[in-house]
């Protein structure tokens, strides 16, 4: 296996591995909060249930992703299926803002309009508490994951959680750090309707679980459309492409580049490329292969290039061209 296979696999392996603790620790989390929301009466836990429901569909849906798109390119295919893991982590997003967002505002709102008979909220604060270490692990493996991989690229961890098309990574760390506030709501709604005798705290906490579920539905949901359109590199990035095409003997001048992301390890270079007038087709053959060569070595998730060999403008200039 070479070795831009075999960080592909390490990769990918450790996504799978993120995303496999979150979902076991988002299933038995979901169970205790309903639990303890029907013994407490606790709409803001009932909220927190529904939240780790939605998140454990949403990792299931991630692990689907990651395998199919894991599949390597076939004649139906040629450019391989690292684009579908955006569309399933697209319906990751979906079910987080309808599964979890839309149920917390629905009854945060009852809760405050029709008003709740308090129970007991002993059980619910215990579950709060062992939820809260549980998402913490969950949370610390996603983080561990995203600071190694931004000291690799040698970036800051928040512009790499920001702009990194490994999807799965950022749901599950913005997941559980959403988890994390909430499971504070919660408790903070129970502490409110303790104090006051009151559920309004109860249905503001509810309410405000939705938000913020709606929130990180909103920033998955885009960045995952904008990696289904077609997102290129960043800016530095491509200055760096450019560079690494412009070191090449023979290569004179990129006239055009276009960069797209298909994957979190599959990047696609294409660029029109004007070439020294008097080199030979042998030259020609030789820069594209040196040119593949030094970009790959560069950036070790670059796996297609196509090169156009085109005339510049001084050239198109002496043959009357436009």
């Amino acid at each position: 296996m070479s070795d831009a296979k075999a960080d592909k696999a390490a990769d990918g392996g450790e996504s799978i591995f993120t995303v496999i603790v979150a979902a076991l620790a988002n299933l038995g989390i979901a169970v205790a909060k309903a639990v303890a929301g029907l013994i407490s009466g606790s709409s803001a836990m009932l909220s927190e249930a529904a939240h780790s429901v939605a998140d454990t569909v949403t990792e299931v849906m991630l692990l689907t992703a990651l395998k199919r798109s894991d599949k390597p390119a076939d004649e139906e295919h040629p450019l391989g299926y690292g684009p579908e893991r955006y569309i399933w982590a697209m319906l990751a997003s979906i079910a987080t803002f309808v599964g979890g967002a839309v149920f917390s505002i629905y009854d945060g709102v009852h809760t405050l309009v029709a008003g709740e008979e308090l129970g007991d909220p002993l059980i619910s604060y215990i579950v709060l508490a062992v939820a809260f270490l549980l998402e913490g692990y969950s949370l610390r493996t996603g983080v561990k994951q995203v600071r190694r991989e931004a000291s690799r690229l040698r970036v800051p961890d928040t512009y790499y959680l920001r702009h990194t098309p490994d999807t799965a990574v950022k749901a599950v760390v913005m997941e559980d750090s959403a988890a994390l506030i909430g499971l504070l709501l919660a408790a903070g709604g129970l502490l409110g309707g303790q104090l006051s005798g009151s559920g309004v705290w109860d249905g503001i906490a509810s309410c405000l679980i939705g938000l913020l579920l709606v929130y990180v539905a909103w920033v998955l949901g885009r960045s995952n459309a904008q990696l289904l359109i077609g997102r290129p590199l960043p800016p530095a990035v491509r200055s760096g492409v450019r560079e690494e095409l412009l070191s090449v003997p023979h290569i004179v001048e990129v006239l055009e580049l276009t960069t797209l992301i298909q994957g979190p390890d599959e990047i696609l270079i294409a660029a029109k490329i004007d070439f020294r007038d008097m080199a030979t087709a042998a030259e020609v053959e030789w820069a594209c292969e040196e040119a593949e060569a030094q970009l790959r070595e560069r950036f070790p998730s670059i796996r297609r290039v196509y090169l156009d060999p085109t005339p510049g403008q001084a050239q198109r200039l002496r043959h009357g061209g436009s």
